[in-house]
């Protein structure tokens, strides 16, 4: 006798796979049109946002390195194309004659000292060189585009940098030779005279029929060729003008006012200086010849000492060295006191190494 199931219409509620199939039970099916369930939900967006930021992430990535790969050489690409990994001192040409600019001691260890020989240490120090490993050579004014110097057996040698009151001019700019960086000073033409002179001179046009002399090749004697028919004589050293006017061989010399105070302070009033009202202002800068990435390391060097507050090495030289002049010469505008706003120069930083703002220059 054969027994029937208990209940017939019964249903397995989950009834085994077919022979040879073992598919996994993955749970309740959802039912078309209901909301997905939250776990799910949650793996999705996380997915999606890490999607996202990985796409952001590479974007950043490859917009930098084409900016690195493209853009401006960095510092120490900088040094190695101006050639200084494997020099070991560096020169520099400046005036040896100009009390408070740049003076060599005559006696003793011959030192260099003034406002130029400070700024010439401030830039070798950015380009890594300590004050014992700088060579000061004396220049004389024609020279500074050339580059030339006398070494101290009195022989031509090139040096690295000009830092000799060597002012920018459109000509000079011109010359294949000059390389000028940002300017680091600005004066502006005067005259000096004995104190016993007739009268104060106010213009170039004064000194008609004066024998006056300057320095050659400079601004100064371009400026008085064109404003007078003075007799003109032109020196090599403005120290041989300053020692021919004491003498009674001129009645009057002429260049820059930050480079005549000097004279006038150790004349102990001896001479009188005068401002001659010229509007043209005379913007001495750095001279590195054809070596751009040299040319471009001191507009770095110039632009830290400008645009970051705590370095105090401009202002520090400035008053050390042109504030005595001052009062020997007053109501003559004999240097600014501010250092001439410097712009970044062209080198390449990561935005974290820019730690310097960055603003406009004052309209002149």
């Amino acid at each position: 006798m054969t027994e029937e199931p208990a209940d017939s219409g019964a249903r397995a509620e989950n009834p085994p796979a077919p022979s040879g199939e073992h598919e996994p039970w993955s749970g309740p099916e959802q039912e078309p049109g209901s909301p997905p369930a939250p776990g799910r939900s949650r793996r999705v967006r996380r997915f999606r946002l890490a999607a996202w930021v990985a796409l952001v992430l590479a974007a950043i990535v490859v917009g930098a390195s084409v900016m690195w790969v493209n853009g401006p050489p960095t510092e120490a690409e900088l040094r190695e194309k101006a050639g200084l990994f494997n020099k070991d001192r560096l020169r520099i040409g400046v005036k040896s004659d100009t009390p408070g600019i740049a003076f060599q001691e005559q006696s003793g260890r011959r030192a260099f000292k003034g406002f130029d020989i400070q700024i010439a240490y401030l830039i070798a120090a950015d380009l890594g060189y300590r004050p014992d490993k700088v060579d000061f050579l004396a220049i004389e004014t024609e020279d500074r585009a050339r580059m030339q110097a006398l070494d101290a057996n009195g022989r031509f040698v090139g040096v690295d940098l000009v830092v000799a009151t060597f002012s920018v001019t459109r000509d000079r700019q011109e010359n294949p030779s000059v390389g000028f960086s940002t300017p680091y000073l600005y004066t502006e033409q005067s005259v000096v005279t004995r104190s016993d002179y007739p009268g104060k001179i106010t213009s170039l046009g004064q000194l008609e029929n004066k024998k006056v002399c300057t320095l050659g090749t400079s601004t100064s004697e371009t400026e008085l060729a064109r404003a007078t028919r003075a007799t003109v004589t032109a020196k090599n050293l403005i120290s041989d003008c300053a020692a021919g006017l004491e003498a009674g061989d001129f009645d009057a010399m002429t260049t820059d006012a930050a480079i005549l105070a000097g004279f006038v302070a150790e004349s102990g009033g001896a001479f009188r200086h005068h401002d001659i009202a010229l509007e043209k202002t005379e913007m001495w800068a750095v001279n590195a010849g054809s070596n751009k990435a040299l040319r471009t390391l001191v507009d770095l060097a110039l632009y830290r000492s400008y645009a970051d507050p705590q370095d105090q090495r401009w202002e520090q030289a400035y008053q050390a060295y042109i504030d005595p002049l001052l009062p020997a010469s007053p109501n003559v505008n004999v240097a600014q006191a501010e250092q001439p706003c410097a712009l970044p120069p062209p080198v390449r930083r990561w935005p974290w190494e820019r730690t310097l703002p960055v603003q406009d220059c004052p309209s002149r």
